[in-house]
């Protein structure tokens, strides 16, 4: 391998003539440039000048090598260069991967901040819901996830994980306008036990299986979607109940739809996620103080 150091120091001597001259523009001595080059020679395994009276001459491996020094010299200050802009936030790519009510509500937000603050740093944007989203973390196909867990569910986070708590998001009720319990200000959950259900995604679904069995009884689920609209709309048109979040209601809530908190009270979990050597990634650095700032900004419903 060669020294970069002496790369340099061989390009300014072939540029300047002679030994004396390439000291005089790198401010060397004449020793410390021939000391190089002698190095360069034994790396190289061949001389690379020849001495004609007081000049010097290129040999065949000399030339070669000039021929590739220039490139040589360019790439290193490319590398140089654009290391230091990802170094100082200048530049980079984040690979970030939520579930739909994030993507809805934290993510614009931190991306908003991100943008104001460090233009460079390019954010590509990728959907998944938990534990999907963990793996792809796992696989190398996004560098952070946000995922959400259920404390009554125990469920497994890859061990290569690490996780940065976000927020505690409370569980809420949905229901159609003009349901008798929409007057009172919370609803037991036990209250419920009569009613058609929409579910959500499998692990939202998994959860109010388990909640209701905590209150002794097995809900009737009529319907099952992830598309948070969809489900809005099936309570607002009377065909169910819903349990949802209350981040979703802060960017989505039908004019004909009622939420309300519920007893006992319950919450999720929402957490990034990243491999451990990421943390010290700039710009993945940057993107989580950012998601950090906004969640702390949040209020539960």
């Amino acid at each position: 391998m060669f020294d970069s150091r002496h790369i340099k120091t061989f390009h300014q001597v072939v540029l300047s003539g002679s030994y004396s001259a390439a000291a005089r523009v790198l401010g060397y001595t004449q020793p410390a440039i021939t000391q190089q080059m002698k190095a360069l020679e034994r790396d190289v395994g061949t001389p690379l000048f020849v001495r004609v009276g007081r000049g010097l001459r290129l040999t065949e491996a000399g030339e070669a090598l000039a021929r590739h020094a220039a490139v040589i010299l360019s790439d290193l200050s490319a590398a140089e260069q654009q290391m230091g802009a990802l170094t100082r936030l200048r530049a980079g790519r984040v690979r970030l991967c939520g579930f739909p009510s994030a993507n809805a509500s934290l993510i614009p937000e931190a991306l908003a901040r991100l943008a104001a603050g460090h233009p460079g740093i390019r954010v590509e944007l990728l959907e998944s819901e938990p534990p999907e989203s963990l793996h792809r973390v796992v696989r190398g196909e996004c560098d952070v996830t946000l995922a959400f867990t259920y404390p009554g569910l125990h469920e497994q986070v890859p061990d290569a994980l690490v996780e940065i708590p976000l927020l505690e998001d409370q569980l809420t009720v949905l229901l159609p306008a003009g349901h008798p319990l929409a007057r009172r200000r919370a609803v037991k959950l036990a209250d419920l036990a009569g009613e058609r259900w929409i579910a959500g995604c499998l692990r939202c679904r998994a959860n109010l299986l388990h909640e209701c069995a905590e209150q002794g009884f097995v809900p009737d689920v009529a319907f099952s979607t992830d598309d948070n609209l969809v489900v809005q709309s099936m309570v607002a048109e009377g065909l169910g109940v819903a349990m949802t979040p209350a981040l979703i209601l802060g960017f989505l809530c039908h004019r004909k739809v009622t939420g309300r908190a519920l007893q006992p009270q319950s919450r999720r979990q929402i957490s990034a996620y990243v491999l451990r050597e990421h943390l010290r990634v700039p710009a993945t650095a940057l993107v989580l103080g950012e998601l950090r700032a906004v969640s702390a900004n949040k209020v539960g419903c």
